[in-house]
């Protein structure tokens, strides 16, 4: 026998669990993230709140607009007015409706929008940042002078503006009806609360892909001279499919880390444009207009503020450890 023979014999006679084990990109970002132990509990935590929110007419006791009359101001645990009434765990606010049920019907809303708002500039960011990257010359001068004018406009100022516009005339943007009809079946609420919900998104959204395309123009333009580009064009692959099946998807990672950060960022910025009266508005319940409605009886009820104020800060607070962590396993630098 040669000595090539007895190598490939010897290759051969190697036990299957003896080779390599290859992994897909997929399991080996999970598998990094498995080690952040904190975005792990985040994404657990968060991942009940969702399910909670998700079927909050089947959890609440009661509905978010149910009044029981007489109950105002009803320290937490204490029992309905009717013994076969569930307790209000929570309390009752100032017109006697159950904290804890508007608190579930709120985590939808509130989280509903932050959710809408995030893909929404991410699709637009992505798409203007690639395009303005890839081709660069008059078209990135374009797109970019006009990103950088409206990042130096001070935001929060011009989303009470428009917010106040849109809410007191929404007939200014025309809403498809059954898009109006869709959010209000899927968040609970009338007809017109749901056309507010979606003006709330509009203001949210119109700034918020500017960080987004900044970003993966940065992206795009380190990679739009790598060889799978050259290569791609030389096959004669059009523009539009370079920019769709090569580099957006390529510059993805640090995308999904920002939009994961972002995520707390509009929930916050949610409950400030309903704190200041320019949001959502009652009776539809948000974390930011049921805290708006505490201040007035705080110092009275000083647990008030507290009921709305921590899902705010617990959920903001998961999205950041699972922006943590999947910063960590989408960099391929890093050897966990």
């Amino acid at each position: 026998m040669t000595a090539a023979a007895a190598d490939n014999t010897n290759i051969k006679s190697l036990a299957p669990e003896a080779m390599p084990k290859s992994e897909s990109q997929a399991e080996i970002v999970f598998r990094r993230f498995r080690r952040h132990k904190l975005a792990m509990a985040a994404s657990i935590l968060l991942f009940f709140i969702l399910l909670v929110s998700l079927f909050a007419k089947e959890v609440a006791p009661y509905g978010p607009t149910e009044i029981e009359v007489g109950n105002s101001f009803a320290a937490p645990f204490s029992p309905a007015s009717d013994p076969a009434r569930p307790m209000h765990y929570f309390g009752t606010d100032h017109l006697g409706r159950d904290y804890f049920s508007r608190i579930i019907y709120a985590a939808r809303i509130s989280l509903s929008v932050s959710v809408i708002v995030t893909l929404g500039s991410v699709i637009i960011g992505s798409l203007i940042g690639a395009i303005s990257g890839y081709y660069g010359g008059l078209v990135d001068d374009v797109l970019q002078r006009t990103v950088e004018f409206l990042l130096t406009v001070p935001t929060l100022p011009i989303l009470l503006i428009l917010s106040s516009i849109l809410l007191q005339a929404p007939e200014t943007i025309p809403v498809p009806q059954f898009l109006i009809n869709l959010v209000g079946l899927f968040m609970y609420i009338q007809p017109r609360e749901a056309q507010q919900v979606i003006m709330v998104i509009i203001v949210l959204m119109a700034f918020g892909w500017l960080g987004i395309a900044r970003l993966m123009r940065g992206m795009v333009l380190s990679l739009k001279n790598q060889d799978f580009v050259e290569a791609a064009r030389a096959l004669g692959v059009s523009d539009s499919s370079i920019i769709a099946r090569h580099l957006i998807p390529n510059a993805f990672a640090p995308i999904i880390v920002n939009a994961s950060l972002d995520l707390s960022g509009y929930i916050i910025l949610e409950a400030a444009l309903s704190f200041l009266g320019l949001g959502i508005q009652d009776p539809t319940p948000t974390w930011g207009n049921m805290l708006a409605f505490t201040q007035s009886y705080m110092f009275s009820h000083p647990w008030l503020p507290l009921i709305p104020g921590l899902p705010i800060f617990i959920t903001a607070l998961t999205f950041n450890f699972i922006g943590d962590g999947l910063r960590d396993a989408l960099d391929p630098r890093l050897k966990l």
